[in-house]
């Protein structure tokens, strides 16, 4: 498929951005409510301490919970890796367990990140489970899961290239996504490029208020005035 592609040099400060930063910025744009484009909690960041994730969507259907009625689990289904190297890099895997209660099993642990990041793949993001969180974290790999699982029992493929919903999130093919410690936000492709310059402009007007917040005994006046000027069309964004 067809996927809008920004250089490395247009991703790099995207990365730089925390998932807020991004998503204030996002604001700015008026290009979707403020109440969609991001992951809910029931998806967090595995290894917060990393930095920011940043790549297009590869994604998939899978299932743990119970024995596959033929075959084996997933290593007879290698053959999405040729789907997944169609979407550009960097990359990151999106899983959707869509068994009724998700992350019954692990669908990632050592093996599947050192095998993601082969392939040019910068995290992973399920709404299941995963494991084999010291060796993971250890090469840098990014996991954002609702939960932790001992086994992987019996992940297995059903379908990939397909939308799919984690956290909430309705995520297709090729969409860009950022995450960090805060959760999983989706960038529109039609305004990514602009938006760094527009995070760094509703910095510049937080600024103006924590300068004021942070001097010594602020008048309720003086918070106001800093707060009214930082006002930008839509209102001022926290």
């Amino acid at each position: 498929m067809a996927v809008e592609v920004l250089s490395a040099e247009e991703l790099e400060p995207l990365r730089r951005l925390s998932s807020c930063q991004i998503a204030d910025a996002i604001e700015t744009f008026g290009v979707r409510l403020r109440n969609e484009g991001f992951m809910d909690a029931s998806v967090h960041g595995v290894f917060p301490q990393l930095s920011p994730m940043v790549g297009y969507a590869v994604t998939a259907r899978i299932r743990t919970s119970e024995p596959p009625m033929r075959g084996r689990a997933y290593p007879n289904r290698t053959d999405w890796w040729n789907y997944l190297r169609t979407i550009p890099a960097p990359r990151v895997v999106v899983l959707e367990d869509v068994d009724r209660h998700p992350g019954r099993g692990s669908c990632a642990g050592e093996v599947h990140a050192h095998i993601f990041k082969a392939l040019g793949c910068t995290g992973l993001v399920t709404n299941g489970a995963v494991r084999d969180l010291q060796a993971v974290e250890s090469i840098g790999f990014a996991f954002f899961a609702a939960n932790v699982a001992v086994s992987h029992v019996y992940f297995r493929l059903l379908e990939f290239g397909v939308p799919v919903e984690v956290g909430d999130l309705r995520i297709l093919p090729g969409d860009l996504l950022h995450g960090d410690r805060h959760g999983v936000i989706s960038i529109p492709l039609s305004i990514a490029r602009a938006v760094p310059a527009a995070a760094e402009k509703v910095a510049a007007q937080e600024r103006r208020v924590l300068e004021v917040a942070d001097s010594p005994n602020p008048s309720l006046e003086e918070l106001r005035r800093a707060v009214q000027q930082s006002v930008d069309g839509d209102g001022f964004r926290r």
